[in-house]
């Protein structure tokens, strides 16, 4: 069955596995995928994929299992996707700086049976409850865990005999995709590959990608980013995708030099840190023509299309609903216009839309089967939450003009966003909360001089006690991300309520930094 939606289709009938088999039939030998740890063909992918399916079939996985993905930029891990993607269960991928709570809730509540991981993320299962983890696949060398069946990545695919692949559908759910979580953990959002393969077809006709471009991301693959707008849409379209393991602004152009790389994605930090690098005479000399960014900054869009010559394609998305409005005809500012396969609305707290002008919150209906979540997984409460009147609600606010052009205005979710990076501020004050010294807490975002948010927050220290910002620091190292590491904190003698006892964010982020506000990285803890 397919469906479509001006140019947009949706193939019921095709898969994330298939995709990849029409693409090894067209051409096997082309390179795909170049990684700084080699070139990945999709004859390679599509053999060695298939090894991955043979040998998870064999441990008796297979449609419905979740098996989680912890890897960097490297083949092994499109490899131990598509493998996973192709038996009809369902990969779980988990953000590599993930450690501790954050971790052990992201495999425990996905109940992942195995876990593909390289071997410096295996020391951080060590204390994890994970009843449901059998079998640990590690790319590199790692001492065995004692508690679970560890194998080597090479291993595993000398071993995988040839898989009895099942009849999949566009329908069949291929991944839970772990967001932040704003009022309680992160919750998992469950896609199909249909829905996978709309968004890989969005953002290549968006940016309007052939055979002839060259891609470029520095987004880890298991962002929905590098995964299905930067892996997918090469597999779609023909095109060459260029993937580094990390960004960096000072080497940006030169690595679009080295590649002749065509487009590349962004999203805010981004675009600030590329645009305050030095003038160089060499600042237009590349191939690139276009970026596919989100949130731009209105004053940088236009000084960044002159100064580089590239053409900047905004849009607003989320991993839920992937591109859901688009800015194709460069409005500078604003987010854009609807995307044709979807209905979008402004509305207010009691889902009542908004007059022209008024910031409501942007809720969407699909047009097309397959493209939004199927829930949040084993989150009956917070899937109905969010689809409430027949309406997805992103949690995002923005106002529309006369012309139906949208501008994004705040977060509604109570949720830091860091350098791309979505920091659930619930998961940040649960951590801080775990020492003796701290009575409460509350985690908030304070704006960036780079776009975005800096964390900060605001502690009421325990009674008796002294805290030691070198001990905060540590533990927060040790327990969170790196991104999620506030960088300022205040000590209070109370936080601002409510009457029913609820911490007034807005009051905090209106204080913003004061003169007795730490900055971490102006004046670091000794020791840190």
């Amino acid at each position: 069955m397919r469906v479509t939606a001006n140019g947009i289709d949706v193939d019921l009938a095709r898969t994330l596995g298939s995709e990849l088999e029409r693409a090894a039939e067209a051409d096997p030998d082309r390179l795909l995928v170049r990684f700084e740890t080699g070139d990945v063909s999709p004859g390679r992918l599509e053999t060695r994929s298939r090894a991955v399916a043979g040998a998870l079939q064999a441990w008796v996985i297979g449609r419905g299992d979740r098996v989680a993905v912890m890897m960097g930029n490297v083949p092994e891990f499109l490899e131990a996707w598509f493998g996973i993607a192709r038996l009809g269960a369902i990969e779980v991928p988990v953000h590599s700086a993930y450690r501790g709570p954050l971790l052990q809730h992201v495999l425990g509540q996905s109940e992942s049976s195995t876990l593909f991981c390289d071997a410096e993320f295996v020391p951080r299962l060590h204390g994890l409850e994970l009843p449901n983890l059998r079998r640990v696949i590690v790319r590199g060398e790692a001492e065995p865990l004692p508690w679970v069946d560890t194998h080597r990545f090479e291993d595993v695919l000398a071993g995988g005999g040839p898989p009895r692949l099942p009849t999949l559908e566009g329908e069949t759910v291929s991944c839970i995709l772990y967001t932040s979580g704003t009022t309680g953990p992160s919750k998992g959002v469950v896609l199909t590959h249909a829905a996978n393969l709309h968004l890989a077809n969005c953002a290549a006709v968006f940016c309007g990608w052939t055979a002839e471009d060259t891609l470029y991301t520095a987004f880890p693959l298991f962002h929905v980013n590098a995964k299905y707008t930067s892996v997918m849409a090469a597999i779609r379209t023909g095109a060459k995708l260029v993937i580094d393991e990390r960004f960096s602004a000072s080497r940006f152009w030169d690595r679009m030099r080295e590649e002749r790389a065509t487009s590349f994605n962004a999203m805010g930090a981004m675009i600030s840190m590329i645009a305050a690098q030095p003038p160089r005479d060499d600042d237009r000399d590349h191939c690139v023509r276009r970026t596919y960014s989100a949130a731009t900054p209105t004053a940088l869009w236009e000084p960044f299309e002159r100064r580089f010559g590239v053409e900047v394609l905004e849009h607003y998305g989320m991993t839920e609903i992937g591109i859901a409005i688009w800015n194709r005809e460069h409005r500078v500012g604003s987010i854009g216009r609807p995307a044709p396969w979807f209905e979008v609305r402004l509305a207010d707290e009691r889902d009542r839309a908004v007059a022209t002008g008024e910031a409501g919150e942007i809720q969407v209906r699909p047009k097309l089967p397959g493209i939004v979540p199927i829930e949040y997984w084993k989150r009956p409460d917070a899937t109905a939450e969010a689809f409430r009147n027949l309406w997805f609600h992103t949690g995002d606010t923005a106002r529309a003009d006369a012309d139906g052009f949208l501008y994004y205005v705040d977060r509604i979710k109570d949720c830091i966003r860091r350098r791309g990076e979505n920091i659930s501020s619930w998961e940040l004050e649960s951590v801080i909360s775990e020492l003796d010294e701290v009575l409460e807490v509350a985690a908030y975002g304070v704006p960036s001089e780079l776009g975005e948010d800096e964390v900060m927050i605001a502690v009421v220290v325990t009674p008796g006690h002294v805290l030691e910002f070198e001990t905060l620091f540590a533990h927060c190292e040790r327990r969170l991300a790196r991104f999620a590491v506030p960088r300022y904190v205040r000590l209070v003698d109370a936080l601002p309520k409510t009457p029913s006892q609820r911490v007034q964010k807005f009051a905090l982020r209106e204080t913003g930094v004061t003169a007795d506000t730490l900055d971490r990285s102006a004046a670091p803890a000794p020791g840190i």
